[in-house]
């Protein structure tokens, strides 16, 4: 992605809420270059030997939750590597007070870890009905 270094050097350090909200600014906008560039809009994972798929739901939840932290919201930069190459941690329940993961009939735990940056948390949900396999939230671990 040619933008990909201008939004790297954009991503403010800070805790305040400006900061905040322009991380998740930029996460919005890291995932629309990601959608143009990748029109099939899912990326084949080894451990899962399936397809994870991006959809509204991959932006909304990863733009509220990684836009928390600097070290997440630079992990997302590292978004297709990490579909494809993230492992298995473990299945779990969708969270039953969350209206976001009703829609889920498992939650699978992956992590990834990044040189640069330590382990990142991959959280994939699987679809009722289809089995569709669909990005949830990317964050890093900040202590492990």
């Amino acid at each position: 992605m040619k933008d990909i270094f201008q939004i790297k050097s954009k991503i403010p350090q800070g805790n305040t809420r400006e900061e905040m909200q322009i991380r998740k600014k930029l996460i919005k906008d890291f995932y629309s270059m990601w959608n143009m560039e990748n029109p099939a809009k899912k990326v084949y994972n080894i451990s899962l030997h399936d397809f994870i798929n991006i959809r509204f739901l991959s932006i909304q939840e990863t733009s509220l939750i990684a836009a928390l932290s600097y070290k997440s919201t630079l992990a997302v930069t590292y978004l297709s590597e990490i579909l494809e190459k993230a492992t298995l941690e473990e299945h779990v329940k969708p969270k039953v007070n969350n209206k976001n993961q009703h829609r889920f009939s498992e939650m699978i735990i992956m992590k990834y870890d990044k040189n640069e940056l330590g382990k990142i948390k991959l959280t994939v949900g699987v679809l009722k009905g289809s089995r569709q396999k669909v990005q949830y939230c990317v964050t890093a671990i900040e202590n492990d």
